[in-house]
């Protein structure tokens, strides 16, 4: 059975600034289906090769594919729809399949939208896909679809999603692929090398109002530091990787494992061929101060850190759990180790003015880090603070959701205001950067690395694709009040998928009156015993310590 997976065309001017990243899940997805004996499996990565819908056409047809498969976080829902409508066309026997973040949450509005789509893979992708070709492969699809768990499909005018799978328990039996990739084409820019994105574990315990992690991989799981150290080495080795960056949302929670990981790096020479980077917390900083260098000789070089917002009011928001003076604190801690930090600042939410803007430019040079970068809001449209902020969206046009974009309108200032703001922060940041900091702080490799961000900046710049500059016409303060984002007003939320919504707050709320109320009797339980027991002198009930104050009964 041939199977061809296809990663979709698309780009934002975000991430892809900084190079060229490898789809690391279709190596995953490709290892686990090699184990259970499908040996005919192809890929193509229309991004990086910036493959035309007909040229995509046209391989497609030519490789006579029984399954098409492709994944979507929810900018590229449209283009990763786009690929399997193409392969009903000049594959129209193959199975078409989708996976990814967006699609497991909003399967609902997938299958409204794109009804060419066969099934949804929800979840972690795996066990679930290859148990899916197992019943492709004996002819039990779609006839046993029902049977298999994780997935999402039509059935007649019907949405169908059968139960949740589990997530994978056993990590050691995830052995990537990494030879279905054209490491050739994989560059991280300011190092100049080839790059990957590994992951060391996957979930994370932490329930950040604007983000999805949490809810997609369920529960933390870590795999094992040997088993991820081997699958670094033959990156190096093998693949010629010299930087990668770890795909955790944080890989630092469990302490221990990471100490242990960058243990087995050191022990097999591995600093000196390779470095790489994390996002983490500025929590986790703190807490292993004394680490950080220890954490240098590993090979970490760069950390990027979620301090989101300079207002501690927006901290609160996004429930971060962090506070504004820690993050200058961790920032400080990172440098004196010689590790370059990362300042990520979330802007555009409803409260944000042109004085805020200014807050986040100021408090980024006060605490100086090496790099900062400003993200728009985006309201992920399967996340709690989407929900508490829903009846503030405009746009459903989720191309747009690329953290690029401003899709919330602030209260006080129009999109283009907000655009222009924060180009003004990065115009500002890193004029003086490059004229002051970078040239002149440290030698050898401190210097060679921030440079070559520099030189990605205006790279990205000068080809007007940061931040999609180029697409919205933005060219500086004067056409701030001329920017066109192109939103699609057409794109609306599925009938479908609103049902789900309203049901599933629904029961949420009902849970919640089933909570109070139950909290109500019992408090009234209390008050009656309180009432009923009488001393024998009559004299009234004292709480412990003398009080006539009695504990809330929970």
């Amino acid at each position: 059975m041939r199977i061809l997976f296809v990663h979709p065309n698309y780009r934002s001017g975000g991430a892809e600034i900084a190079g060229t990243w490898p789809p690391a899940w279709v190596a995953y997805l490709t290892g686990h289906l090699r184990t259970a004996g499908f040996d005919d499996v192809h890929f193509i990565d229309a991004m990086t090769n910036d493959i035309s819908d007909e040229d995509l056409a046209h391989q497609i047809e030519a490789l006579h594919p029984d399954v098409v498969g492709v994944t979507a976080i929810t900018p590229s829902i449209y283009r990763a729809e786009e690929v399997l409508r193409i392969a009903s066309e000049v594959a129209p026997h193959a199975v078409r399949v989708m996976g990814g973040v967006h699609a497991t949450f909003m399967f609902k509005q997938v299958l409204s939208e794109a009804p060419w789509i066969d099934v949804i893979v929800r979840g972690e992708g795996e066990e679930i896909c290859t148990e899916l070709m197992l019943a492709i492969e004996d002819g039990r699809w779609p006839k046993e679809r029902h049977k298999i768990k994780g997935l999402a499909f039509r059935d007649g005018d019907e949405i169908v999603a059968t139960a949740a799978a589990s997530t994978v328990k056993d990590l050691s039996a995830i052995k990537p692929d990494w030879t279905v990739l054209e490491w050739e084409k994989y560059i991280y820019i300011p190092l100049g090398t080839r790059v990957a994105i590994p992951n060391l574990a996957r979930g994370c315990p932490f329930t950040c109002s604007f983000c999805s992690q949490w809810k997609f991989w369920r529960d933390y799981r870590v795999r094992d530091p040997k088993d991820v150290v081997d699958e670094i080495e033959d990156l190096v080795d093998n693949h010629g990787v010299g930087f990668f960056i770890l795909a955790d949302e944080e890989p630092t929670i469990n302490k221990k494992k990471f100490v242990a990981f960058c243990q087995e790096l050191i022990d097999r020479g591995l600093p000196k061929r390779v470095k790489w980077g994390i996002n983490t917390r500025v929590t986790d900083i703190y807490r292993d101060k004394d680490l950080l260098k220890f954490y240098r000789k590993a090979g970490l070089v760069h950390v990027s850190l979620g301090t989101e917002a300079a207002a501690q009011m927006k901290l609160d928001i996004f429930n971060k759990e962090t506070k504004v003076d820690e993050n200058k604190t961790a920032i400080r801690l990172l440098r004196e180790a010689d590790i370059l930090v990362e300042a990520q600042f979330i802007v555009g939410l409803d409260n944000e003015t042109p004085e805020t803007l200014e807050e986040t430019y100021q408090m980024a040079w006060d605490w100086q880090p090496d790099l900062a970068n400003w993200s728009m809001y985006t309201p992920w449209p399967f996340t709690p603070l989407f929900q508490e902020l829903k009846d503030q969206v405009e746009i459903y046009d989720f191309s747009k959701y690329n953290f690029v974009t401003p899709i919330m309108k602030p209260a006080a200032m129009e999109r283009g205001e907000l655009l222009d703001g924060v180009m003004n922060n990065y115009r500002r940041f890193y004029s003086k950067k490059a004229l002051f900091h970078y040239p002149w702080r440290g030698t050898g490799f401190r210097r060679r690395y921030l440079l070559g961000c520099l030189y990605a900046f205006l790279k990205a710049g000068f080809q007007r694709t940061f931040y999609d500059l180029g697409k919205a016409g933005y060219w500086g303060p004067q056409t701030k009040n001329s920017v066109d984002f192109h939103f699609d007003e057409t794109r609306q939320l599925a009938e479908a998928q609103l049902e789900d919504w309203e049901a599933s707050a629904d029961k949420a709320a009902r849970a919640a009156e089933r909570r109070a109320a139950v909290k109500a009797q019992m408090k009234d339980r209390s008050a009656q015993r309180t009432q009923d027991f009488k001393m024998p002198n009559g004299a009234e009930v004292r709480a412990c310590g003398g009080s006539d104050q009695q504990m809330e009964d929970v």
